[in-house]
């Protein structure tokens, strides 16, 4: 950089920012500017499609193990409210970005983007062209990279990338969960955009595996008084707590290994109302029988289209899971409970295009029902057991960050608690307005 260069520069509201790299594991290297902390970090390189939300996504265990590209080009432009972070530590790995707004504009902006990871140790890049990034992951499948501030020998980088171990086979989930620091009060700064919550009428046990704190505030929004678990809390303690029902959080990570979480979860199955978000989910179809399949490159993001084949609607929904569950392999098909059909679809799709919700007989549980699918690839994405009360969803309903769509689920966890019969049919479309200021009147469940 020329004498002339670095004095504009450092008159910007950028400063004069370090050189960094982040490399791939197969060679692949992305030059840029240090815009957070200094140091280097290891992780799974993955991208998020959201507009908004960067400090929730940034502070979602769920992220545990990787490096987070976001699609969008501008991120930091709002600044971050401290009220909006979902656990009080980002666990994260490192943050690549198009252009770092420093100079953030927002009434409710406690302190800039930049500030904030450099306060948290998050190492960032900008400066990089995370189109070609995100079509690069796209085409190849998702792999390690090592992003550095310290090391600028491009070779060595992608060394370490190869040597790094895979997220595969890693349980970080017991890394995460920390029952004792969750929150279940809604902040008082979200006063100005949520109604209060409903009295607490059922009590919710949660296994947190990494769960975000605003799940949990839907939770209470909803009616429910939680008490909050380790991920490996026995099922015998959690049915001594004498729960209404429970709910198994969104976690980090292969849900394979994660083996005491399953293994709890299958005692619970029959014995109390059950809900599963995301890992939660992955767990209760694996306690089922199900094997789980690594994606080519997850679904991160707020615009994932997901059909509840329930009700006919369709969810724009919050995502962020690099697993997923085999519906066949819970299961032969049920002919006379799926519409005639007798084999098993590879594409969910073929379902939504049928309007059936087929139904196969588990061994362990009896039917379990396939409720929601992806459409942008056909995979699954919501299932309910028929025969014991328990249901789950592979994606985040609580919109934080994302669309409201999948507000109902909430709903349908307390129908499920009440013993309804269908708990998820409700219209998504009127439920999704549930506990929202608007102009500041409330608006009711419908």
């Amino acid at each position: 950089m020329s004498e002339a260069a670095a004095r504009l520069l450092a008159n910007t509201s950028k400063g004069i920012q370090g050189r960094a790299l982040l490399a791939l594991e197969d060679g692949t290297v992305f030059a840029g500017r240090s815009c957070g902390a200094s140091g280097e970090v290891t992780g799974e390189v993955c991208f998020n499609t959201s507009l908004v939300g960067y400090l929730e996504v940034l502070t979602d265990p769920s992220y545990a193990g990787q490096i987070i590209c976001m699609t969008y080009p501008q991120i930091g432009n709002y600044g971050v409210a401290e009220d909006d972070v979902q656990r009080r530590r980002v666990h994260a790995r490192g943050l690549v970005v198009r252009d770092m707004c420093a100079a953030p504009s927002s009434w409710r902006s406690d302190l800039s983007l930049p500030e904030f990871l450099a306060r948290e140790n998050i190492v960032c890049i900008e400066g990089v062209d995370t189109r070609a990034l995100v079509r690069h992951i796209r085409e190849h499948g998702a792999m390690t990279g090592v992003l550095s501030t310290e090391d600028a020998d491009a070779a060595s980088l992608v060394a370490k990338a190869q040597a790094a171990p895979r997220l595969e086979g890693q349980n970080l989930v017991q890394s995460v969960s920390d029952a004792e620091g969750v929150r279940t009060v809604p902040p008082a700064g979200h006063g100005f955009a949520q109604a209060p919550a409903a009295a607490a009428s059922r009590h919710v046990v949660a296994y947190d595996c990494g769960v975000k704190d605003s799940i949990l505030e839907n939770l209470v929004r909803a009616g429910c008084c939680v008490t909050c678990v380790p991920w490996d809390a026995p099922a015998e303690e959690v049915l001594a707590l004498q729960p209404d029902g429970v709910f198994l959080s969104n976690g980090p990570g292969d849900p394979d290994a994660v083996a005491a979480t399953q293994a709890e979860a299958q005692k619970l199955i029959g014995r109390v109302p059950l809900f599963g978000i995301c890992l939660g989910h992955q767990m209760l179809g694996l306690a089922a029988g199900a094997r789980a399949e690594k994606l080519k490159y997850g679904h991160r993001g707020g615009n994932h289209p997901v059909q509840n084949l329930i009700t006919g609607r369709v969810e724009i929904t919050a995502q962020n899971h690099g697993f997923g569950i085999l519906f066949e392999s819970l299961g032969s098909l049920i002919p006379e409970e799926s519409g005639g059909f007798a084999h098993h679809e590879a594409d969910l799709r073929a379902w939504a295009e049928r309007s059936v919700a087929p139904v196969v007989r588990n061994a362990r549980f009896g039917r379990i029902q396939l409720t929601h699918v992806n459409l942008n690839d056909g995979t699954l994405e919501g299932i309910r057991f028929v025969d014991v009360p328990a249901f789950s969803v592979q994606y985040h309903p609580e919109a934080s960050p994302g669309p409201a769509d999948a507000h109902y689920l909430f709903s349908a966890f307390m129908r499920l608690m009440a013993g309804e019969a269908d708990p998820l049919a409700i219209d998504s479309a009127q439920e999704r307005l549930a506990g929202w200021r608007f102009g500041g009147e409330a608006h009711a469940s419908a």
